[in-house]
């Protein structure tokens, strides 16, 4: 898909110039800074989370991981939590 977007000409020349230095083309050099961007701020808010919040997103990210189909039954869940204890 092709979008046009306004920039001025000053960033335009900052931009052709790195691309340039980095052998990318533009559209490249944009697409890796806009995910460098998304990722530093990914990595902020994961910094300015609580230890309870990084729990809590490690749990939900295992959660997703887990296989549907497999089923355990009631007698070896309940095992299970004795062998906790």
């Amino acid at each position: 898909m092709k979008k046009n977007i306004d920039i001025d000409s000053v960033t335009l020349t900052k931009l052709k110039i790195i691309s340039a230095l980095e052998d990318l083309s533009v559209k490249a050099l944009m697409e890796k800074a806009v995910s460098f961007f998304v990722e530093h701020k990914e990595k902020e808010a994961l910094d300015e989370m609580s230890v309870e919040e990084k729990e809590d997103l490690g749990l939900l990210l295992l959660m997703q991981q887990v296989d549907r189909n497999d089923i355990v039954s009631e007698k070896e869940f309940l095992e299970a939590l004795n062998d906790v204890d």
